[in-house]
């Protein structure tokens, strides 16, 4: 059998998804059902083979760590029925580079991208209302950042150290940034 062979994996029929135990270190091309409405906590943690997830949208919530330590996935598109995405969902996606969309999301919550070392740019959507604490820590290719006036609210941490960071806008709306947020971010 061929170790780098291509598997697909066909998810149909379920309404939450968790922790499939299969071979986390094979390519897998995941290919999601229309009547999958959430993918749960841990569902493809440290899933090293992953290149790109497009989302459907009929999913409304991505469960912490979901996605966490998904080192090869480079795209993810989120789609504007996702209105929850919980801790640490995409951290340490150390290829992520794209994030499309996800504009219904009213939270960044904690960690969500942190270390996502190839991420460059995104975009928060204007359904966003607060940025929770560390939720870029560590996206050193992150160059730019626009805060839309819909964000209230920046916590601790939440652009740690991301050292190529230049081009910040921040909206007037905003009404607290915490203590350190964009700590060492040299560029």
């Amino acid at each position: 059998s061929n170790k780098n062979a291509e598997f697909t994996i066909r998810i149909l029929e379920i309404n939450g998804f968790h922790d499939i135990a299969i071979n986390r270190k094979r390519d897998y091309n995941i290919v999601f059902g229309n009547s999958v409405n959430e993918i749960e906590a841990r569902a493809f943690n440290l899933f090293s083979s992953i290149t790109q997830i497009e989302i459907p949208s009929s999913v409304t919530k991505i469960g912490e760590l979901a996605f966490y330590g998904c080192e090869s996935l480079t795209q993810i598109i989120i789609p504007s029925s996702v209105t929850e995405i919980g801790q640490c969902a995409f951290a340490k996606c150390t290829s992520l580079a794209h994030v499309e969309n996800c504009s219904s999301v009213a939270e960044i919550e904690n960690n969500v991208f942190e270390n996502c070392t190839s991420l460059t740019q995104i975009t928060i959507p204007s359904s966003v209302t607060i940025i929770y604490s560390y939720a870029f820590c560590e996206c050193t290719s992150l160059t730019q950042i626009i805060i839309p006036s819909s964000v209230t609210e920046i916590c601790k941490y939440a652009f740690l150290q991301c050292t190529s960071l230049s081009q910040i806008k921040l909206s007037s709306s905003l009404t607290e940034i915490s203590m350190y947020t964009f700590k060492n971010c040299s560029a």
